[in-house]
């Protein structure tokens, strides 16, 4: 796979048209992100991958970009996929024993660089599953480097949107796993309610819960049907709503779970470079998405030249939808964890890599207050994307995306 290398200050001359599309986020903002991983995972992967006191707590997945962990102990893993419609959504047990829940569902390969895009968020409401679905192969590269236009011809109608799975705790406790069709996709896509049944007895029933637009027109000189892709990339669930962050749109959206309409609540703007190289805006790309009393919790990776100290995680004002800084001077930050223990409220915050241009890994990080500093909890960390704590052990587990692993960090 040909991937962008990071481009260090005063290399900005030297880079190839290409490489500048990948690495300008102003330009493919979903390609930023997915792209971003890849270089950053490559260049990784023959280093020390694990602080000493992190471990393996399962691997071989396919592209596992967020997780979540049940009531009954159980970690949910959203995978991306290796190819058209093999996005899966994984049960893990405590003791890192991996079973499919539900395999076959959307993903595809996304320009420009045929990076697997599917399964992207997470949200568990009693025993409704929430899955979100990034944009797939929804669109495809555009006439003029650094442009995209719509796909004719997806892998499936499902991209952009979110499904509602409903199963009982036999299920997750012990289930074969049950796979979709590409029919089974076309027929969700009407809104029709599929009922599924697998040899071993199990039944699952699958609706649609919200369906977006994949792209928005953008128009650009020598490509006037350029568009701008979706790029969902978080869920989290209050009450009738579901809220979705979109790293591309740069926008967090309400989605009323009764009638799957849904509405733009936040939008973010861009941001000023401080660095003397690079374009003059950058953008936010908000990618993750946490609830925190009548809060939303949103982290930020920031776009190229990823200005170490500039990423942060905001907070959402659930009543009037405002938003301020509630932990800045991070980098690259992908995930933030709120944990509330005797009163004292407490933040966990992942960072994809400490500093972008200099090829350093992520690390987690611990805020025992807002204003910090920060306790730095585990490093080495390849690719990381999501974290999800057992609060009855407290130990975190995180996904690495390219390394197909999840990592288990001890209590703390």
């Amino acid at each position: 796979m040909k991937v962008a290398r990071p481009v260090r200050e005063g290399e900005w001359g030297d880079v190839s048209d290409g490489q500048r599309a990948l690495l300008l986020p102003h330009k493919n903002r979903k390609s930023l992100l997915v792209a971003t991983f890849i270089m950053l995972a490559l260049l990784l992967l023959d280093g020390d991958a694990r602080a000493q006191a992190t471990s393996v707590f399962a691997s071989g997945l396919r592209t596992p970009v967020k997780l979540i962990i049940t009531p009954a102990g159980n970690l949910l893993v959203a995978e991306a996929g290796n190819g058209p419609n093999t996005g899966r959504i994984s049960i893990i047990d405590p003791s890192g024993n991996r079973r499919t829940l539900l395999d076959g569902l959307p993903s595809g390969f996304s320009p420009p660089n045929n990076d697997p895009s599917g399964p992207s968020g997470l949200a568990l409401r009693g025993r409704t599953l929430y899955i979100l679905f990034g944009v797939g192969d929804a669109t495809l590269p555009g006439p003029v480097p650094a442009t995209e236009i719509a796909n004719p011809n997806p892998s499936s109608p499902l991209f952009a949107s979110v499904l509602s799975v409903r199963f009982n705790s036999e299920v997750e406790e012990s289930t074969g796993g049950f796979t979709l069709t590409l029919a089974d996709h076309q027929l969700l896509k009407t809104g029709a309610r599929l009922r599924l049944t697998n040899g071993g007895g199990d039944r699952i029933t699958i609706q649609l819960a919200a369906d977006f637009r994949d792209f928005t027109h953008e128009a650009r000189s020598g490509a006037p049907n350029n568009v701008r892709p979706a790029n969902p990339f978080g869920l989290v669930v209050r009450g009738d709503s579901l809220f979705v962050v979109d790293a591309s749109q740069n926008t967090v959206r309400e989605v009323d779970i009764a009638s799957g309409d849904s509405r733009v609540i936040v939008r973010f703007p861009a941001r000023q470079n401080p660095l003397p190289f690079g374009p003059p805006f950058i953008d936010p790309v908000p990618d993750s998405i946490r609830l925190f009393g009548r809060q939303l919790l949103v982290t930020f990776l920031t776009g190229f030249p990823f200005p170490p100290g500039t990423a942060d995680v905001r907070k959402v004002n659930l009543v009037n939808n405002n938003h301020s800084t509630l932990i800045g001077g991070l980098t690259s930050a992908i995930d933030v964890l709120p944990v509330t223990e005797n009163g004292q409220d407490r933040f966990f915050v992942l960072e994809f890599s400490t500093n972008m241009l200099m090829r350093l890994p992520g690390r987690l990080l611990r805020f025992d207050s807002p204003a910090g500093p920060p306790a730095v909890v585990a490093t080495g960390l390849v690719s990381p994307t999501s974290m999800a704590r057992d609060d009855a052990t407290g130990d975190i587990f995180i996904t690495q995306i390219f390394t197909g692993q999840v990592i288990r960090v001890p209590a703390q």
